[in-house]
């Protein structure tokens, strides 16, 4: 039987507005013998059904799956997967020239704790709650009983996403399948998805359509891309017809990445040079106008509100060395990926870096997460990606 979560009076309005969140704070009590991971049924404090969701310990005590329910049906994954699938087909992601695409993005698919991203015939899962932990299974079977059958391995990997106070102890591993090639198509483009042992799931999907904007700039400009990873921006400089492009990261493995990325599309490119060094030790000693195409996309400098105050320093220190050091007439793509830095604060942080720099910046277009990485209108968290494509003179 479903365990039963009562809020404290009045703490179900959000939960009316269909918020996918419970709040720690504002549950009553817990049933007895309660345990991470556990599907309950949320009611208000005057009993009303409110929906069922997962529990966990933390800030987060319940993430919706259902509202107006107490359970689940047995075939929930199932409708909620092909949902997602209908949905990407729908934004023509699915292509012989594309196979790469996120099916599931956690609240803005239903699907609260939950990230599936797919590469050809492999889907990659994560699990962000005990509650999806323990669903793995199920999950992987939903996704290979897809009607298209175009899934045919599933990979979990959530050994770095699950609350470690949770004491799961999850192996990454596949849960069908087994691993046959990792060359994903991305736009025509080929990259290698290293998803054993890369980032996240192996590559940064919510980038695509930001790449493919920035290849119309390339032509003939000098390109600077900071934060490399796997090349992905380099490799579409490289398509649009860019001059020279010299790709930036702090890890020799993720250069390595980009130089097998750069080679699998244009082999022996002479236009390509890699540098495996510290990205801030790289932008201050390089040579200023040397760089007339400049892309800053760094790891999330604050990953939790307490980091928010540090993070937002990074960035204005970050945009003035690049607004310093680009030539005239120049392009500055920037981009941040932490949660936590609201749109306005980051387009204050990079502000305050242009007028830091005394140079003229004109905004020629303000970016965000592709579709396949849709936002749940009543949950305005699920907007992270934020990025400015900035002309400077």
């Amino acid at each position: 039987m479903t365990k039963t979560i009562t809020l404290k009076p009045g703490k179900e309005e959000s939960l009316l507005r269909r918020h996918p969140w419970v709040f720690s704070g504002a549950v009553a009590r817990l049933p007895e013998g309660l345990e991470e991971g556990d599907l309950v049924e949320v009611r208000a404090a005057d009993g009303t059904l409110l929906g069922a969701g997962h529990y966990q310990i933390g800030s987060i005590a319940v993430r919706i799956l259902e509202f107006g329910v107490s359970a689940l049906p047995d075939d929930f994954f199932d409708r909620r997967l092909r949902s997602a699938m209908d949905l990407r087909r729908s934004l023509g992601l699915i292509r012989d020239d594309n196979n790469a695409f996120r099916l599931v993005h956690g609240e803005g698919d239903f699907l609260p704790g939950l990230v599936i991203d797919v590469y050809g015939d492999t889907a990659v899962v994560q699990a962000h709650s005990p509650g999806m932990h323990f669903e793995r299974r199920r999950i992987a079977n939903a996704l290979t009983a897809m009607p298209d059958g175009r899934i045919r391995n599933v990979f979990y990997k959530s050994e770095t996403t699950l609350p470690y106070k949770a004491g799961l102890d999850p192996e990454n591993e596949y849960l069908t399948g087994n691993y046959d090639g990792n060359i994903a198509i991305e736009n025509g483009l080929q990259f290698n998805i290293d998803w054993m042992r890369g980032q996240k799931t192996g590559f940064f999907v919510d980038q695509r359509e930001n790449r493919a904007l920035l290849e119309k700039f390339a032509r003939g400009r000098t390109v600077l891309n900071m934060f490399c990873y796997t090349g992905g921006f380099s490799v579409y400089a490289l398509r649009g017809g860019a001059k020279s492009v010299d790709s930036v990261d702090s890890s020799a493995k993720a250069a390595a990445l980009t130089d097998a990325n750069v080679a699998l599309n244009f082999p022996d490119d002479p236009r390509h040079t890699t540098h495996a060094v510290d990205a801030f030790r790289f932008l201050a000693e390089m040579p200023d106008d040397k760089y007339d195409l400049i892309i800053l996309d760094p790891p999330a400098f604050a990953k939790h509100r307490s980091a928010l105050k540090n993070g937002l320093i990074g960035y204005r220190k970050l945009n003035t060395k690049a607004f310093e050091k680009i030539k005239s007439g120049g392009i500055l793509f920037t981009f941040s990926c932490s949660q936590v830095v609201s749109r306005e604060a980051f387009r204050l942080a990079v502000f305050s870096a242009a007028a830091k720099s005394g140079r003229k910046v004109r905004i020629l277009h303000q970016l965000t997460q592709p579709a396949d990485h849709p936002i749940d209108i009543s949950h305005p968290e699920g907007e992270y990606l934020k990025g400015l494509v900035l002309y400077v003179e």
